[in-house]
């Protein structure tokens, strides 16, 4: 399971962070840029979703002459056009008030102020959704199916409708995060140890198309993205499947993490990737998205910014690859959200910050 073995990677170093921060509430000055919107862009984005605990947290970010810049401009800055924002269902319950909806509205707006498009990530989880862990929201448990379908709908609909109030149309939209397993287990799950799940794909795909329809209703030409994790495996099987069950989507998402393979060199990773992006693409006849991607920036800096700068010059050969989102850049491989230590998780190790919070050579590849 790719997300916690990411968070699970041992520290290297540990650096606090001095600064207060009071201004939580802080709105990105509009810029005269609007996002590009068109089709044929290559897409270079960063998951940022950490930011506002971070700069609760006193966290300050520099550009490359020293000046203190906002996040947001910041990415604009090294190269970046679009934001991805993820939401959980009811964080408050012991992971703090951060990725609900008001957070994630109020960083949607800084995106749109940046002039920077916006994808949103639903995990319909009150916590990280993986191939590993998708956990039904605690206040849906119990309830059947179609009230599951109903409360997939709504709360997609809640939040998009609350950006929309706020002037912010996202461009693209994830139903679901790296759901290899399905979602909202175990009414939305495909298999266990003991074998598939009965309907488990007929149930999965119809919590799945009840996230697709609604985010319709509220914005008809938003990209809808279903997320895989490994980019580097041949998933044709798996969106066979989905498809035969009546799952719908108009883009594939991937997660590439092209260090994180024990058994592979990411020469391998990065190759198989490229490989499978094309022919998922041309299979199902749409753009593939890589949702997710990060390097070992802190195990040798030079290594990671070539591993990702391949990757990256390959990808924008491809007819087929919308782009690449970097999965939150901006920390250092120390700052952890304050649920981490509850969990006794370590830092997230593939950050493509330094330790006095300016950009690395990592992030010089989404640079034109």
């Amino acid at each position: 399971m790719l997300r916690r073995f990411l968070k699970c990677m041992p520290v290297i170093a540990v650096v606090a962070f001095c600064c207060s921060c009071d201004d939580s509430d802080k709105v990105t000055p509009e810029t005269d840029e609007k996002p590009d919107n068109t089709d044929t862009a290559f897409v270079k984005g960063a998951d940022i979703s950490w930011v506002t605990e971070m700069e609760d947290d006193g966290v300050k970010f520099y550009d490359s002459k020293g000046e203190e810049k906002d996040c947001f401009l910041l990415m604009k800055e090294v190269g970046m056009n679009a934001i991805r924002l993820r939401v959980w269902v009811n964080p408050e319950n012991g992971y703090g008030d951060y990725c609900n909806q008001k957070d994630v509205v109020a960083k949607a707006v800084r995106a749109r102020n940046a002039g920077m498009d916006v994808m949103v990530d639903f995990h319909y989880s009150d916590f990280f959704a993986d191939p590993g862990r998708q956990t039904m929201p605690a206040a849906w448990a119990g309830k059947p199916m179609a009230e599951l379908r109903s409360a997939v709908a709504d709360h997609t609909k809640s939040l998009l409708n609350a950006l929309k109030t706020s002037g912010v149309a996202p461009k693209w939209v994830q139903v679901g995060n790296e759901t290899r397993n399905g979602m909202m287990w175990s009414s939305g799950q495909l298999w266990t140890s003991s074998g598939d799940i009965a309907d488990g794909w007929n149930n999965y795909a119809g919590l799945s198309n009840a996230g697709y329809d609604a985010v319709k209703s509220v914005f008809p030409d938003a990209i809808v993205i279903v997320h895989q994790n490994n980019a580097w495996e041949d998933l044709d099987w798996w969106f066979r499947k989905f498809k035969a069950a009546g799952g719908k989507f108009d883009m594939i998402g991937l997660s590439h993490y092209p260090q994180a393979e024990q058994n592979k060199t990411w020469i391998t990773v990065n190759q198989l990737a490229l490989s499978h992006i094309k022919s998922l693409g041309d299979t199902y006849g749409c753009k593939v998205m890589v949702c997710e991607t990060g390097v070992k920036t802190y195990m040798n800096e030079g290594t990671a910014a070539s591993v990702l700068a391949e990757f990256m010059t390959e990808a924008r050969k491809l007819d087929q690859c919308a782009g690449v989102f970097y999965w939150e850049p901006q920390t250092d491989g120390s700052w952890k959200p304050s649920h981490y230590e509850t969990l006794k998780w370590n830092a997230y190790d593939m950050g493509a910050f330094s330790k006095d919070g300016r950009p690395t050579s990592v992030l010089d590849c989404f640079k034109d």
